[in-house]
């Protein structure tokens, strides 16, 4: 890997530290990523002209450097890989609130981006299929996985039945705010990833609030009390209420540890402090619903709020 960003990049390495789908490296006190990239080239192009639009904000994030053939991507046998400059600390951590700011840097005023995700729903239901075919395939001797997985299978098939009635009853409008918003966030929420433009896509605001909701109550911070502050400080449509929702209901803390034990790039044992809150992420569900009942009349769920 090092012979290749020497290569492609004009540089003079000795060390470079390499990992599963990155290599990482620091060149004249500035630090430098390379690292897998698996979307397509309309995407890659989206997101340039978001990298471009929000330096002209002011606002800083990784830059995307040009190889020596002056193309973005590098080919690396079968696989391609983009190098980033990282413009700020990286373990710096953005806060809820900076979270929530964040999120309305730029929106997008039509839906012809590439990076645009509404179909919840339909990607959802993909994602699922795909789950119980593999499990049958290949999870026969995944003891925990097995124990597990119907529960949250019927957890995320609640919250798709979910979604899609809402965009029956009520529908996205106008008013919905579709801001830059992230494919996943991490805890603790650093600019490592935060920042890196490969992460971006435009969806619904809320959904990087429920990710975060989400990813901080299982590493024992106080969701509920976030929850509270956001739905204080902003003002959302119905359908974006009854989205935030559907996304705290969806179990996406767990596909994600079960995709990494299914690629045996974890053990089972990741998903035991998902499995001991079970009874507490009820809880915090139920609780939800009634804070952002207060807000809008939410479509509730019969078996969870009692």
């Amino acid at each position: 890997m090092k012979e290749i960003i020497n290569y492609y990049y004009n540089f003079d390495l000795m060390d470079i530290e390499e990992n599963n789908n990155y290599a990482s490296f620091k060149y004249y006190g500035e630090e430098f990523y390379f690292v897998f990239f698996n979307r397509t080239e309309e995407e890659l192009k989206d997101i340039i002209a978001i990298c471009n639009e929000l330096k002209i904000k002011g606002i800083r994030i990784h830059d995307i450097i040009l190889n020596r053939e002056g193309f973005y991507v590098t080919k690396v046998g079968d696989n391609f890989y983009l190098l980033l400059k990282l413009n700020s600390s990286k373990n710096e951590v953005i806060n809820f609130i900076s979270l929530c700011e964040y999120s309305n840097k730029l929106k997008l005023n039509n839906t012809s981006s590439k990076l645009y995700r509404n179909n919840w729903g339909e990607l959802w239901s993909a994602k699922l299929d795909y789950f119980e075919f593999q499990i049958k395939e290949i999870g026969k001797d995944k003891e925990v996985v097995l124990d597990s997985f119907s529960y949250y299978l019927g957890l995320a098939e609640n919250a798709i039945a979910y979604v899609n009635k809402i965009n029956k009853v009520i529908g996205i409008s106008e008013l919905d705010n579709i801001t830059l918003s992230h494919r996943r966030i991490f805890y603790p929420n650093t600019n490592l990833n935060y920042l890196n433009p490969l992460s971006f896509i435009f969806d619904l605001e809320v959904r990087d609030i429920a990710g975060f909701l989400k990813i901080e109550f299982f590493n024992g911070e106080n969701s509920l009390l976030d929850l509270k502050t956001y739905l204080k400080i902003k003002r959302l449509t119905p359908y974006s209420y009854h989205m935030l929702y559907a996304r705290l209901l969806y179990p996406s803390y767990y596909f994600d540890i079960y995709e990494e034990i299914m690629n045996n790039n974890a053990s089972e044992e990741r998903l035991m402090p998902i499995l001991d809150k079970v009874n507490e992420y009820e809880e915090f569900l139920k609780n939800a619903y009634y804070e952002i009942s207060k807000y809008t009349n939410l479509e509730r769920i019969d078996w969870l709020i009692k």
